[in-house]
């Protein structure tokens, strides 16, 4: 079910107050505009400071850099996306932003799970190839590939979620009294697709690209005699982090994609019934919000764990315009003067005042 169709669900079972998941759902809706608005502000601050550190840093970028900026942009239109629904579930899922916001708020929503997930295995690839095998020259390893790379995984995240939009529309829901944003397929079967797809590509294959380079980057951390080389040393600081991306990502989303797999088994009606109906979408819900809090984490996991990317954030958020150009001043006045010393002793007085005057200007 998507998500749309689950808060109209939420209106329907609350009308009926004989059933005891009821009161489930209204406590369900009842915390989610707070939780979403929490998320929304502590991933909006956290995700624009790392991009502000990733970006103005006077450094080049590496290729993980890339991959982690593009992951952080990813994060930062999710969590812009989620006041929408916010204040659409505090108005009992009224959708008052129009139709067009319907499907571009969706769509963002959509490809930013199958953007962060395609960046994580990237960065993990990154790492393999940077720790396991460190003598192999590829282009993958190029900053300006990178970026290439991450300009087609944003064009197949666009694609991917071509169905919804398409398929978004504001209905009016008779029986719940709302206009409503909702995902209507023109065939069952469109959900099913849908939901295969982003299980096997958008999770199943990842996932396992990332367990086999993860296995063998910590095998490459815990050789001792790759331990002492400096440029080792220098990508073990950023493995580090990565990991605990990737940690974090598993641990967020994997609830998620298992719900949808059971959802996918309900079609066929393999695991059928009301009440096994019910307790499956409340924990869709649950493990969606969950998902959804992985994009306001990530900026945290960066200060924590990043070590390298923290002394990057004081050199930026603690850079004074004036001390490199007053230390320049000091450094060319002095020069400055032991030239003009230098000179008097050699030449004539009315070359020295001429001298005097260019410095002047210079100056």
């Amino acid at each position: 079910k998507t998500y749309c169709c689950w808060a109209v669900n939420t209106i329907l079972l609350s009308q009926n107050t004989t059933h005891n998941y009821t009161e489930a759902w209204l406590w369900l809706s009842s915390l989610q505009p707070a939780y979403l608005g929490l998320i929304s502000i502590l991933g909006l601050v956290g995700n624009s400071l790392v991009l502000c550190v990733l970006c103005l840093h006077r450094k080049p970028c590496t290729v993980a850099d890339v991959y982690l900026g593009n992951l952080a942009t990813a994060d930062l239109v999710m969590m812009s996306c989620l006041p929408f629904w916010a204040s659409t579930i505090a108005q009992d899922y009224q959708w008052s932003f129009g139709e067009l916001l319907c499907k571009i708020v969706n769509v963002a929503i959509s490809m930013n799970y199958i953007c962060s997930v395609l960046f994580l295995t990237l960065v993990s690839v990154d790492r393999y190839l940077a720790l396991v095998k460190p003598m192999s020259p590829s282009r993958l390893r190029r900053a300006t590939w990178a970026k290439r790379i991450c300009l087609g995984i944003w064009s197949l995240g666009f694609i991917f979620s071509l169905p919804i939009l398409l398929f978004r529309t504001v209905t009016y829901v008779k029986d719940a009294g709302v206009d409503a944003c909702i995902l209507a397929y023109p065939h069952p079967a469109w959900r099913l697709h849908y939901n295969i797809t982003k299980i096997i590509l958008g999770f199943l294959l990842p996932t396992l690209v990332v367990g086999y380079c993860t296995r063998h980057v910590v095998a490459a951390l815990n050789n001792r005699g790759a331990r002492g080389l400096p440029g080792v040393r220098t990508e073990r600081k950023a493995t580090y982090l990565v990991l605990a991306v990737l940690a974090v990502f598993l641990f967020c989303w994997t609830p998620h994609q298992v719900m949808r797999f059971l959802d996918t088994l309900e079609y066929f009606h393999v695991m059928d019934g009301c009440l096994w109906g019910h307790v499956l979408d409340i924990g869709i819900q649950l493990s969606t919000y969950l998902a959804y809090s992985n994009s306001a984490v990530n900026p945290f996991l960066f200060v924590l764990v990043g070590k390298h990317f923290r002394r990057r954030a004081k050199e930026v958020f603690s850079f004074n315009p004036w001390s490199k150009d007053m230390t320049y001043l000091s450094v060319s006045f002095t020069s400055m003067n032991r030239l003009n010393e230098t000179q008097r002793v050699s030449i004539d007085k009315p070359f020295i005042g001429g001298l005097d005057q260019i410095y002047t200007n210079v100056s």
